[in-house]
């Protein structure tokens, strides 16, 4: 038994320990509620590669440009091409045709219905970082797009996926000022006896898996922030870490914004215009580190897809510039929003104790009401039921898109758009920003190592201190994931996140790509104005994937065609017809690739 003079000294050191937090000799490091981070994981929608500050963009954006000098910005972040297959990688750490993502939603290929892998929601095979953060003891919750699943969708709303409380919708977006459908599902007789008469359906919106009705007449940034500092005020005192997932609906179409912010914006673009904005974008990525001083500009002069600037008429110009002054002034929107949101975590006193990451979940919107990539019916639907005035610009009754001419002006450096597995349709704008003291890398700097979407919920996990999941979660067979954690990376004790051993395919809508490195391995579907060749390039060197490789290195073209083939046999992946488009079906001809002669591929050895 000690003596009491050791007793005593016992007792105060165990005293201290509990007021320090310092573990006792022998202990295992705690992991109590408070020493761990917050997390606040902001999501844009359909935001491009070049519309960040430091890509050129033009939106004023002071409040995501302070996250990146306190933090690190990525130019070689990569997602998936479409909304709901990234949401689930991020969640989650896996690919997507692991978790029932291999299908988006709103473009089914119809040979794959019914095909594991192939549901078009998050299936029971995993465990989301929500469900992991919840079980360790903090408060999750989110707002916004889910598009995950759920009631008329298949499979599951985000309160059975982990978060404790929700609010916002189901479906892959919304108009933004009122409760009318982003799109109608003809397949529903409801939508398709409103459709018949020419009404708008409406978008059935949720809080906590139940039905409510959003007020009207207010902007989807507005209605998405305050619902969730009303989550985070009202449990503030609790004593536990909160993770919060905010997922805006812009700048997503249909292209709204008040009205105020809009006209700030069209002379620019009017100056400009397309093949302008693209010229000055890549140019200012060059200049911030973003892409290599030596990467070289796309050559689109002869993409047929492409108008030029000058081939429009006065009147052209200045819709079009009014249309891309809309989707700008949607950034400025959400950043003044993501501005509430911090200042108060900054008041709140939990600021500094929060890891913070924002980015976009594919590239740019690049469909039309229309030319060659149009959807006929849509167009049709947009015609009969939204205003067409251009004084309308920006209100609740119109309905605009971004289109392929700025969607491809927006990147700057890259080419192409939502959509489509080439860089401007998976490489977008991300930044990380780690809780106070936490050993990182040199503050505002901007990293150009390859990060993948399911790296982000194995980083959220490291830092939180929880355990990676591993073949099982509680009933649940889970498949393991195969993200990674930055930490490594952040800390500066490794040069890469991912090695090149650890290559990522995606494939979907007959597309493909394999990237190990700073090598990828692509194909583009003749439906999707490719053709259907493997093309190699070095996309850290060449960005905008203008100069194939595949004479000067065949091999290394073999062995990651090889990766991909023996994935897609493992996995399941479907081989899609050459002639089916996600945009209309089964076409009865074949359009012309995008750029005429493309560059030949060499043959396979």
């Amino acid at each position: 038994m000690p003596k009491p003079r050791l007793l005593t000294l016992l007792l105060v050191a165990g005293l201290l320990q509990l007021l320090l937090g310092t573990p006792p000799a022998g202990a295992a490091e705690p992991t109590t509620r408070r020493q761990r981070p917050n997390v606040l994981l902001v999501v844009s929608d359909d935001a491009a590669f070049g519309d960040v500050p430091w890509g050129g963009g033009n939106a004023a954006m002071p409040n995501l440009e302070e996250l990146a000098r306190e933090g690190v910005a990525f130019g070689n972040f990569h997602t998936s091409p479409v909304c709901s297959p990234t949401r689930a990688s991020m969640l989650t750490g896996n690919d997507p045709i692991d978790v029932g993502l291999g299908a988006f939603d709103y473009a089914i290929y119809p040979p794959t219905e019914g095909k594991p892998g192939h549901e078009g929601y998050l299936t029971r095979n995993t465990v989301t970082v929500a469900e992991l953060l919840r079980d360790a003891g903090y408060r999750t919750v989110m707002v916004g797009k889910w598009h995950l699943g759920g009631p008329g969708h298949g499979g599951w709303g985000p309160n059975e996926w982990g978060f404790d409380r929700s609010y916002g919708i189901l479906s892959g977006g919304s108009n933004h000022w009122n409760q009318q459908v982003f799109l109608p599902n003809p397949k529903k007789p409801e939508h398709r006896e409103l459709m018949a008469r020419r009404v708008v359906p409406t978008e059935p919106w949720f809080e906590n898996g139940q039905p409510v009705q959003r007020p009207i007449g207010i902007h989807s940034d507005d209605l998405f922030t305050s619902k969730l500092l009303t989550y985070l005020e009202e449990s503030k005192d609790s004593g536990q870490p909160f993770f919060a997932y905010l997922a805006f609906t812009s700048p997503h179409s249909p292209l709204q914004a008040p009205a105020q912010l809009i006209s700030q914006y069209t002379d620019y673009f009017y100056k400009h215009g397309y093949h302008g904005l693209k010229k000055l974008r890549y140019e200012a990525q060059k200049n911030s580190g973003l892409i290599p001083a030596t990467s070289p500009f796309p050559d689109q002069s002869h993409n047929w897809l492409l108008q030029s600037w000058s081939s429009l008429s006065d009147e052209q110009k200045r819709s079009e510039a009014r249309a891309m002054a809309t989707y700008t002034a949607m950034l400025d929107h959400q950043d003044q929003s993501l501005g509430k949101l911090l200042s108060y975590l900054k008041e709140s006193g939990q600021l500094d104790n929060t890891l913070i990451i924002y980015l976009s979940d594919n590239g740019p919107e690049g469909m039309d009401d229309d030319g060659p990539g149009a959807n006929p019916a849509l167009s049709r639907w947009v015609r009969e039921n939204f205003s067409q005035d251009p004084a309308d610009l920006g209100k609740g009754n119109t309905f605009i898109e971004m289109g392929r001419h700025w969607a491809n002006a927006s990147t700057g450096a890259l080419q192409w758009w939502k959509w489509y597995l080439a860089e401007g349709g998976v490489r977008t704008p991300m930044v990380l920003r780690l809780p106070a003291g936490s050993s990182q890398r040199q503050k505002g700097s901007i990293s150009t190592t390859y990060v993948n979407v399911k790296d982000l919920p194995l980083t959220i996990l490291d830092y939180a201190q929880v355990s990676a999941p591993s073949g099982r979660y509680g009933e649940r067979n889970i498949v393991k994931p195969t993200g990674v954690s930055m930490r490594p990376y952040l800390e500066g004790k490794a040069d890469v996140v991912r090695t090149p051993e650890q290559w990522v395919v995606s494939d979907i809508f007959g597309n493909s790509s394999i990237v190990s490195g700073r090598f990828k391995a692509l194909r583009q579907s003749k439906a999707m104005f490719g053709d259907g060749q493997w093309r190699l390039y070095d996309i850290e060197a060449d960005p905008g994937e203008t100069r194939p490789l595949n004479a000067q290195q065949p091999a290394r073209l073999q062995q990651l065609v090889a990766l991909y083939e023996n994935y897609a046999k493992e996995k399941g992946i479907v081989p899609v017809a050459e002639n089916w488009s996600p945009w209309q079906g089964d076409l009865k001809q074949l359009p012309r690739p995008a750029v005429a002669p493309l560059p030949a591929p060499a043959e396979l050895p």
